[in-house]
């Protein structure tokens, strides 16, 4: 939300918001990989920003939802959840 806000890193506040929320997310992606494999971590980290990213779209900027979307969306979601109980 806030990258969208900082308009290509033009507008001042949004822009220091979005890399310093940035920072906290590599600092606690970081701190899952001491007990997780990083390919595990990432998958997670990614599935999780697909899905807020797509719920703030829905709810803040008015993006739609098609079948399809929330199909491929859960199916992420699916593949995630099984990578962890991959060894």
């Amino acid at each position: 939300m806030l990258l969208k806000y900082s308009n290509a890193f033009s507008v001042l506040i949004p822009s220091i918001g979005a890399i310093v929320s940035y920072l906290f997310c590599f600092y606690f992606l970081s701190l899952s990989i001491k007990t997780i494999d990083i390919s595990v971590a990432y998958a997670i980290w990614g599935a999780l920003g697909i899905v807020l990213v797509a719920l703030i779209g829905f709810f803040f900027f008015q993006e739609t939802f098609s079948f399809l979307k929330i199909f491929f969306i859960i199916l992420i979601i699916i593949a995630t959840i099984g990578l962890r109980f991959v060894k």
